[in-house]
């Protein structure tokens, strides 16, 4: 049975179409994902379905009873309750019943002999029992909890709460309500991977039907079974984003098979037209052009535009000088404020290489944006030291792209970045960036959350990095702009520390995993790709395993973020241990050269007693520390076997 039913819907902004000739059904139990081009019109369809926009074309019809629930990118709900009282709201009908309950308790305590009452109570508790009256409040909890707010957040009033607090308050309170249907635009914008985690498995045990806008490729191959791509029409594929990714290139090879065929057929028939139209074949050739032109009018050819028919970003990211092998070491490191009398977290000391990327990975408000800020050198460390490496130049891209100055118009923002620029280079360069016309003169206060992201990312491609600090690069960027982005990174000849929660991106830059462990308040780390990270902390959890996995691989110093490996240590254990066995060889080196200078002695003549008796003490000293030495050696160059 179809939930939702829509037929020729079209959708205008004035005189500007944002689309037409939509017809689709959502079913009971659909899992869809909603993809597509920025600006294409895939909130308003959103819009249209709950009737929030009521003036379109053509048709949709909702069942009879029909609940949905709606999650916006933002929000301007405002409330006078507590985090908590919001999602008792939910449960309002649970707790009149309860109310109820209690009353009749206070009647019974007064006479318990009071048969009637007694059956009225029996009756009363079993429906509030079976109506889930006595796990209502443990349900708030777990969904709160899953998606990143702690057990002191639930008593905060609504109005205390940041924006992206109440868009995960919105969410929760939208699965507590379970409606038949699930409109959920970019859910994942505002959550830290393991919120975004919880929420997969939740929506992958949903019963009612759901529809999803979100530019997160895991995601949507997780939770998506259904993909419908939105760009001049509505195509739907079966199948999750990586499914939809592969048939979408079959189909469109299957389309420009059939054009030109198709193709062929007509210039087939119009030179047959052309040569026979006055000649003995007359009629032959005036029917053949009546059947071509009725082919033409039922169906009028035309190329299949190319998968990425819109415009694209030209990113290029090319430092301006190679940095030194050894990009960043740090040692004895706490992170955090030192006015606030404790560090956020501790990390191991930690050795960056060049062409390196290492992720770092952990909850919302847990120090990613503060570690970076410390190695940026913006805020002193709490403890210890930070070393960055010879000839690094560094380029910082911020979340909250702070270092844009909102007055400033784009021209003058890149004008900044490179006053050697013309103005006629400046456009051009802008253009790169899917901005033109007018858009150049705009104030970067007036530009969206996407807008600044890709005029971040065009001062950032103009500073020659070679060390790129990247704190959320993908926000805001739609499909497509994300793949060029990815692309363009893992072709990159200098060094990255990347925070984000695009696992998809994770997976295909990083060589390292450095996670924030809030319960140990250490920073962890891991060598390997994002999967073979997954793969370690399922392990993990199982107790299959308690340390990392050993590689019959040996890693190749020489090999760039498309090449991956798990070693049995860590890549910052193993380079302390190398350290610590260089140093341990040479200093035997040392003692066996001294050791070989003793006996040499020891086997002239010697007139003094007393000198060969200290020859004799300093041999036996020499001896105890080679063999303390070795045993050492041994032992690290055994851990560094395995």
């Amino acid at each position: 049975m179809a939930l939702v039913a829509a037929t020729n819907l079209s959708k205008n902004f004035g005189a500007e179409q944002i689309f037409s000739g939509l017809s689709f059904q959502i079913g009971n139990h659909a899992r869809i994902g909603l993809v597509g081009p920025n600006g294409v019109g895939k909130t308003t369809l959103l819009r249209l379905i709950t009737a929030e926009d009521e003036e379109h074309g053509g048709k949709i019809h909702l069942s009879r009873g029909l609940r949905i629930g709606y999650l916006p990118q933002l929000s301007a709900y405002e409330s006078e309750r507590t985090l908590w009282g919001e999602c008792l709201q939910v449960f309002r009908h649970l707790i009149a019943m309860q109310r109820e309950l209690r009353a009749l308790e206070a009647i019974l305590e007064q006479n318990a002999d009071d048969e009637q009452s007694l059956a009225v109570y029996s009756q009363h508790q079993n429906a509030f029992e079976h109506a889930g009256g006595y796990l209502y409040e443990t349900k708030i909890h777990q969904t709160l909890a899953g998606l990143g707010f702690a057990r002191e957040d639930e008593s905060r009033p609504w109005q205390q709460l940041s924006g992206g607090q109440r868009t995960r308050a919105l969410l929760a309170r939208l699965l507590l309500e379970e409606p038949d249907l699930l409109l959920l635009d970019e859910p994942t914008n505002h959550l830290d991977i393991a919120s975004v985690e919880w929420l997969e498995g939740y929506l992958k045990g949903w019963q009612g039907a759901l529809l999803l806008v979100s530019h997160d490729r895991y995601f949507l191959d997780q939770v998506a079974e259904t993909i419908w791509e939105m760009d001049s029409g509505l195509e739907q594929y079966k199948g999750n984003y990586s499914a939809y990714l592969q048939q979408r290139i079959e189909r469109q090879a299957r389309k420009l098979a059939e054009y030109e065929s198709q193709q062929e057929f007509v210039e087939k028939e119009e030179e047959y037209i052309r040569r026979n139209i006055a000649g003995q074949n007359t009629r032959q050739a005036q029917g053949r052009r009546k059947r071509l032109n009725r082919l033409l009018a039922e169906s009028t050819p035309s190329q299949p535009r190319a998968i990425h028919h819109h415009r694209q970003m030209r990113i290029q990211l090319e430092p301006s000088a190679r940095s030194g092998n050894l990009v960043l070491q740090t040692h004895q490191l706490q992170v955090g404020y030192l006015d606030e009398g404790r560090p956020l977290f501790t990390a191991p000391d930690l050795v960056l290489e060049r062409k390196e990327c290492a992720a770092i990975l952990g909850p919302n408000g847990a120090g990613k944006t503060t570690f970076l800020k410390t190695i940026l050198k913006q805020i002193a460390p709490y403890a210890g030291k930070v070393e960055l490496g010879a000839g690094l130049k560094i380029g910082y891209f911020a979340q909250t792209h702070d270092d844009l100055r909102a007055e400033q118009t784009l021209m003058q923002v890149i004008e900044s970045a490179a006053p050697q620029m013309l103005p006629g280079q400046i456009r051009d360069y802008l253009a790169k960036f899917l901005f033109s016309g007018d858009d150049v003169f705009k104030a970067v206060a007036l530009l969206s959350g996407g807008e600044r992201g890709r005029l971040a990312l065009a001062v950032l491609g103009l500073q020659g990095a070679n060390l790129l600090l990247l704190d959320e690069p993908t926000n805001h960027l739609d499909l497509a702009s994300q793949d060029i982005l990815q692309g363009i990174l893992a072709d990159f000849e200098g060094t990255i520390l990347l925070v984000s929660h695009d696992r998809y991106l994770i997976d295909a830059l990083a060589t390292q995993i450095w996670e924030l462990n809030v319960n140990s308040n250490q920073l962890d780390i891991f060598t390997g790709s994002y999967s073979q990270f997954r793969e370690f902390k399922d392990l993990q959890k199982s107790g299959a395993i308690n340390q990392f996995a050993p590689s019959q691989e040996q890693p190749d110093k020489t090999s760039s973020r498309k090449t991956r490996f798990v070693a049995g240590l860590s890549k910052n254990e193993r380079l302390r241990l190398q350290k610590n066995l260089d140093e341990l060889e040479e200093q035997i080196s040392i003692l066996e050269d001294e050791m070989h200078g003793v006996e040499e002695q020891l086997q002239q003549p010697l007139n003094a007693i007393d000198g060969i008796v200290a020859l004799g003490q300093r041999h036996q000293t020499l001896q105890l520390l080679l063999s303390e030495h070795m045993a050492a050696w041994e032992e690290l160059a055994t851990k560094l076997a395995r």
